[in-house]
């Protein structure tokens, strides 16, 4: 399953959550297209839920349907919708996307949360499902090749590089043992302890329980050097090794 850029296998599934707080199409796609910008591998053909439970006033169908279709061409797959159950809407039975429950996920920002003030229309986050399954720990002994993706389920270990086009995933620590190149996500089920290791700091991009950085900011604190990346007080630190 190739639902957010990259292949997550058992207990993971990445979800982007679309919470409408004012309904405004254009803004709403502006935005949601300058965050897809942001990391366009991250939201590649991801599945997406539409979240309207906010909204401070109705939505008509014709909205609605006309949100529907200019996500879609974005290239996100709408997998369903939200709304306050007590606030239904009159045409709500009438949509072929089917309503979904209030989730039980837990949200994580994969980029700064837009601030009402600044940009009332949307917030955009990933939900990632939770089951509870055994830690364990991933040892890669081989080069991980341009877009392979590797997902371990507690820490992963890479004795060889990482290279650009290629993404590693973990819910715990990532350790890269050699040249990373390509996208280190660590902590992908919100967990905020897990930190990122490599050798030698290369990386497109790096992310700690939805945090990221890119690869223009690490230039700029640490490149082509030993580091480590970990989450402090819910920004990113590049640290020195």
């Amino acid at each position: 399953m190739t639902d957010s850029g990259f292949r997550l296998k058992g207990s993971v599934v990445t979800t982007v959550l679309l919470e409408i707080q004012t309904f405004s199409l254009d803004g709403i796609v502006f935005h949601l297209k300058e965050k897809i910008d942001q990391v366009p591998h991250f939201f590649n053909q991801a599945p997406i839920i539409v979240d309207i439970s906010k909204m401070k006033r109705g939505v008509t169908v014709g909205e609605f349907e006309a949100l529907i279709q200019s996500v879609s061409a974005l290239g996100l797959g709408v997998i369903g919708w939200r709304c306050d159950p007590d606030n239904l809407p009159v045409w709500s039975a009438s949509v072929t996307i089917p309503l979904l429950p209030a989730s039980k996920t837990r949200p994580i920002n994969i980029a700064p949360t837009v601030k009402e003030e600044s940009s009332p229309d949307v917030v955009v986050k990933t939900v990632v499902e939770e089951r509870l399954v055994p830690q364990s720990t991933k040892v890669i002994t081989k080069p991980i090749r341009s877009g392979q993706q590797v997902y371990a389920e507690g820490d992963l270990i890479v004795l060889a590089q990482v290279s650009a086009g290629a993404e590693v995933l973990a819910d715990g620590n990532i350790h890269v043992y050699g040249a990373l190149r390509g996208r280190a996500l660590a902590g992908v089920k919100g967990d905020v302890e897990a930190r990122i290791f490599c050798k030698s700091m290369e990386a497109e991009l790096v992310s700690i329980a939805g945090n990221f950085m890119l690869s223009d900011a690490l230039q700029n604190i640490v490149w082509k050097d030993s580091a480590q990346v970990l989450l402090v007080d819910d920004s990113l630190e590049i640290v020195p090794l």
